[in-house]
């Protein structure tokens, strides 16, 4: 039996009354709750407002890229360009391997303008590049006829550059059995000069490079060789494939090439110093050229204020040339870890391009190989030693299938961070009967470097509902370029076809301030300001870029360098290290302009 409850004891009239403590406590403990999630939704409002683009989306997979569309507005543009190939059914292998483009400013107004080098029929030569100038608003004009330029020639690559220090930029153009120099003489006007300078060549030349490896303060000239070639060979060679029968094939089967290195002499005449500046690299078995070049990336491997050239071969070896500061040059391909794959064996090298990626001090290489070999990204390990980490940076299972020619880094979204664009397209139109994995036309592949998404760093494939179906049409597609051509501060791409009419990809990226532009006039230094780094602090980040025109395959893209600020909304100092040496500090950059920083002394 249960004892009867005990009454309840007397209430204490100056207690406090639970109820109303109850209350307060609800009241007090609200105020703690809400305070937090007042100051987060500032926080988050204020990031928001700080950062230039969509915030990273995250799927259960993992982070996505964000959503920047590119729109080919190629036709609205007023380009109206076709390469000629100068197939005819012979299917000879020069027919397949061009061309080039570039991004310059020709007559000075701030503007990127547009160089598309052009090819012709073998018997009948009438094709010439073409020169568009930029009228502003992503509106261009052919400039072609008069202007100098309007000369048939079976043209591969180009490159730009001042090359007499006058304030205007000069066109080379490297091409099959000649290549030509134009002076730039103003008003639309270019002069050929070719004869004059020494640099006709008559090998066939794919990518060149202005760029100083003396330091005198004037450009000199490397121009990649590709294989001893002619007609006749190239028809005694007669590589077939089953079930198409003759076909374009691999260089296999033909003798390589030594590449040009022109010295400026100064005087508007160059002088040709391979052989004395120790980069003419022989098979050791046969005592011929091993190289067979078609990219390369001028760049200071080591940091010692001398421009390296890093060369992507065709089946043999890469090269890497570290400057000895002596006016030669010593081959360390193989020490170095970039002359072969990861297994060791050499790879269908073409374009090839330089960025920090990472960090401000750890340099990547990309070089774009043959189908099945997958895009390299070597990253630096040491000063002169790299290691290829494709597969773990999320770009060689990506693109292992694809034929890749152009490739560059660009910071497409301006958080700070360089992506990597890649452009496909395989050389045998006919491929698909032969290999039914593989497809003629190609489409591009932009991976967005995820540093701030992922833990380890890394790139992510980005797909057409993140940046547009324009973009990643296939094509087959040889050289690549990128510039701002509309003056809103984000990249615009320029990707050339094997044969076709170009396109021209508008960043549609959210229009804000979160950037600046750099433009670097040299004193003592090469007037285009060619080689100079410019080292960045935004914040806890310090962003390291190059001068370099020079990227991808047989292209150039534009001189002025594009900072990416993400969310901040200032740069608060850039390090210019010259290619003088001289090392010049500047604190007035304003976002959203480009400022002009002419190299300090004499």
């Amino acid at each position: 039996m249960k004892n009867p409850p005990e009454p309840p004891a007397p209430k204490d009239p100056n207690a406090p009354d639970p109820h109303d403590l109850s209350i307060k406590f609800t009241i007090i403990f609200g105020l703690f709750a809400i305070i937090p999630l007042v100051l987060m939704f500032q926080f988050l409002s204020f990031r928001k407002s700080q950062s230039p683009t969509e915030k990273p989306a995250t799927t259960s997979s993992g982070p996505v890229a964000p959503a920047i569309k590119f729109k080919n507005i190629t036709t609205e543009a007023g380009i109206d360009f076709k390469r000629e190939s100068g197939a005819e059914g012979e299917k000879l292998l020069p027919e397949t391997m061009g061309s080039g483009c570039a991004f310059l400013d020709f007559d000075n107004d701030g503007d990127q303008d547009i160089l598309l080098i052009n090819s012709t029929t073998w018997n009948n030569p009438k094709s010439t590049a073409a020169l568009f100038k930029n009228l502003g608003g992503g509106k261009f004009k052919d400039i072609t006829a008069g202007s100098g330029l309007d000369v048939p020639m079976y043209g591969m690559g180009v490159a730009v550059g001042d090359f007499d220090n006058d304030g205007k930029v000069d066109v080379f153009i490297s091409g099959v059995n000649g290549n030509r120099l134009f002076h730039n003489e103003g008003g639309g006007k270019f002069k050929d000069v070719t004869l004059v300078a020494g640099l006709a060549g008559g090998a066939w030349s794919a990518s060149a490079a202005f760029f100083d490896y003396d330091n005198d303060g004037d450009l000199d000239l490397f121009v990649c060789n590709y294989v001893q070639w002619s007609r006749e060979i190239d028809l005694e060679v007669d590589y077939k494939l089953a079930g198409i029968g003759r076909a374009y094939g691999p260089p296999m089967n033909y003798a390589g090439a030594f590449p040009y290195l022109y010295r400026n002499d100064g005087n508007g005449h160059f002088t040709e110093v391979s052989a004395t500046a120790g980069l003419q690299i022989k098979n050791k078995a046969t005592g011929l050229p091993m190289g067979k070049s078609l990219g390369v990336a001028p760049t200071d491997l080591d940091n010692d204020g001398w421009l390296d050239l890093v060369v992507a071969n065709d089946t043999v070896q890469n090269f890497v040339f570290h400057n000895e500061r002596n006016g030669t040059f010593r081959e360390v391909g193989a020490t170095s870890g970039l002359a072969f794959d990861p297994f060791g064996s050499p790879r269908g090298a073409m374009g090839i391009d330089t960025g920090r990626f990472q960090d401000e001090n750890t340099l990547g290489i990309s070089i774009g190989n043959f189908a099945n070999e997958m895009t390299a990204l070597y990253v630096q390990r040491d000063s002169m030693l790299f290691s290829d980490d494709a597969m773990s940076q999320g770009i060689g299972a990506a693109s292992r299938t694809l034929l890749t020619f152009g490739v560059f880094f660009f910071d497409y979204d301006l958080d700070g961070w360089l992506d990597l664009l890649t452009v496909n397209g395989h050389i045998e139109p006919e491929i698909a009967k032969v290999s039914p994995l593989q497809t003629y036309a190609q489409p591009a592949q932009l991976f967005w470097n995820a540093h701030d998404a992922i833990k380890k760093g890394g790139f992510i494939p980005v797909t057409t509902e993140r940046a547009g179906a324009d973009l990643f049409e296939p094509a087959g597609a040889r050289g690549s370029a990128f510039a701002d051509i509309d003056g809103d501060g984000d990249l615009d791409i320029l990707i050339t076809q094997a044969s076709g009419a170009p396109r021209l990809l508008r960043n549609e990226r959210p229009k804000d301030q979160h950037w600046a532009r750099l433009k670097l006039i040299g004193k003592k230094s090469n007037r285009d300001a060619i080689g100079a780094v410019v080292k960045a602090r935004i914040g806890k980040q310090t962003l390291t870029r190059q001068v370099m025109p020079t990227r991808g395959y047989l292209s150039q893209s534009e001189l002025p360098i594009t900072l990416g600020l993400g969310r901040a909304t200032a740069v608060d100092e850039a390090v210019i290290i010259w290619p003088s040496g001289t090392k010049q500090s500047v604190k007035n950059i304003q976002p959203g302009k480009t400022t002009v920083i002419e190299e300090s002394g004499n």
